[in-house]
């Protein structure tokens, strides 16, 4: 090996190793976190007997508006949920009825999913709500990561701390583990199908288990996603729910 190469080499190590977890962080919320987004996606709940799979096209601005409707089976087609600063509506096409889903109700499981409807509303950046150890270096995958653990800044957080494992190449986390404030673990997330959309990383495939839940998990799959779109202001009202 070229005695330049060797010195690249170590300067590629170096700087690897210099990076702090808070600029890990930062670079992954680059690649995560967009100022507007959409996207379509199937999500497959397997339970304890069968599984069931339901698909949805979803539109965010920020961390404070969200819309997504339900698409497929024909029995859940029509649901929409609504997401306004931290209020959530849905809205049932066949009691054509809008409910608030308000306080200890948000903890509540999502179509029988593994996802709660709080987990659907957290969509702030990581650095705004965690602080960021990093605690080692692991390999996923045949992909090498970094190691963080992020303890809660802020009070208004699902979860108080969490373990991730983020892609040293592309700053995408490839699993995740949450936790409450008491240490129990609650949630596990693995991602995967990482791709390159728009000149970001972005992960197209996410299991997801509630470790309080008997069950299989929650395989989500997106089937198409676009960042910075113009979307209509009329999407994020009331009124667009009974459309």
């Amino acid at each position: 090996m070229k005695h330049s190469t060797i010195i690249i080499l170590a300067l590629i190590s170096v700087n690897l190793n210099a990076q702090t977890a808070d600029e890990i962080l930062k670079k992954t919320d680059l690649n995560m976190s967009a100022e507007n987004r959409i996207i379509e996606s199937s999500m497959t709940i397997h339970g304890k007997r069968n599984s069931r799979t339901m698909t949805s096209i979803s539109y965010s601005v920020g961390d404070k508006q969200s819309f997504t409707e339900y698409l497929t089976p024909a029995r859940e087609k029509g649901t929409k949920m609504l997401k306004l600063e931290d209020k959530l509506w849905i809205y049932s096409p066949s009691t054509d009825r809008t409910i608030q889903i308000s306080g200890h109700m948000l903890r509540q499981s999502v179509m029988g999913s593994d996802f709660s409807y709080e987990d659907m509303m957290e969509d702030r950046e990581l650095t705004d709500v965690y602080s960021a150890t990093r605690i080692g270096e692991e390999e996923i995958d045949g992909r090498k990561t970094f190691v963080l653990e992020l303890v809660a800044k802020v009070d208004d957080v699902s979860y108080y701390s969490r373990k991730m494992w983020i892609d040293i190449e592309y700053f995408v986390p490839l699993k995740e583990e949450l936790f409450a404030k008491s240490g129990q673990l609650l949630k596990r997330t693995s991602l995967s199908d990482v791709q390159k959309i728009q000149g970001r990383r972005f992960p197209m495939k996410i299991i997801y288990k509630d470790m309080l839940k008997s069950g299989k998990g929650t395989e989500m799959h997106i089937t198409n996603i676009k960042f910075n779109q113009k979307i209509p202001e009329y999407i994020f009202t009331k009124a667009a729910l009974k459309q």
